[in-house]
């Protein structure tokens, strides 16, 4: 049992499946009230009842007052985990702002409208714990999908200024950077995922696992795949070579379209 989470009341968005539905089995498996949220209502109710949870279904983006009600009023966890894939954004291509403005809302400016929710409550007390799944295409990259790794991006940014500027007061940030993970994105992502991603996939589960060891450790970087950590000291110590060789990957994905 993690003592950090035991008795907590958490709010996990895009949990009707995948890496969501695992972190709301765990943190209910630890002893946590949670509101389980999706887009999908059936699949929220699902997995709520599964757990003796609280289904809140919606927008990710406006979920915080109705799930601190539905918690009596009060969130010490939330996981704002709920994203999208979108590929494209090659040059040629015909440029979809609606996919690059789905991936900006709900990668990153959902996480920004949670905090900015929880914030003042949780400064006021002096404790609160924000869990951003983010990817490690925000820490490298991920050919064929400029709009997700663009906004991934931007969602590990927004949580390392949220650890670096709250954690005296009382807030721990996690920011959760797996590669492939078995589930619905992981399948629609094509040709693509199947190269890069697919061979090293793993389950949702693992994901739960590594979060719950950082929280255990107070680590604000969670690596699923700890050779993400290598990948990522590579791209900073030599940008070029890390580049190159990202690029022999794009030119042998284009060769198998």
């Amino acid at each position: 049992m993690v003592e950090a989470v035991q008795g907590a009341k958490v709010v996990v968005t895009g949990a009707g499946g995948g890496i969501g539905a695992a972190l709301a089995r765990r943190f209910a498996g630890q002893g946590a009230q949670v509101v389980v949220n999706d887009l999908d209502a059936d699949r929220a109710k699902a997995v709520a009842d599964e757990i003796g949870g609280i289904a809140v279904p919606g927008d990710a983006s406006s979920v915080v007052p109705d799930a601190r009600d539905a918690l009596g009023g009060t969130v010490d966890v939330y996981c704002a985990n709920a994203g999208v894939g979108r590929g494209g954004g090659e040059p040629g291509e015909p440029l979809d702002e609606q996919d690059w403005a789905l991936s900006w809302d709900v990668n990153v400016m959902a996480h920004v409208r949670a905090a900015h929710a929880l914030l003042p409550h949780w400064l006021e007390r002096g404790s609160g714990r924000f869990v951003s799944t983010v990817s490690a295409a925000g820490l490298l990259t991920m050919i064929g999908t400029a709009p997700y790794s663009v906004t991934k991006h931007g969602a590990y940014a927004f949580a390392e200024w949220l650890s670096l500027t709250y954690r005296h007061r009382g807030v721990k940030v996690h920011a959760i950077c797996p590669q492939g993970v078995r589930t619905d994105m992981l399948t629609a992502s094509g040709s693509a995922g199947d190269l890069v991603l697919a061979p090293t996939a793993i389950e949702p589960d693992d994901v739960a696992d590594a979060l719950f060891r950082g929280i255990d450790e107070d680590r604000f970087l969670i690596l699923p795949h700890p050779e993400v950590a290598e990948y990522y000291q590579a791209r900073a110590a030599d940008p070029e070579r890390w580049l190159g060789g990202m690029n022999r990957i794009q030119r042998h994905w284009e060769s198998t379209r």
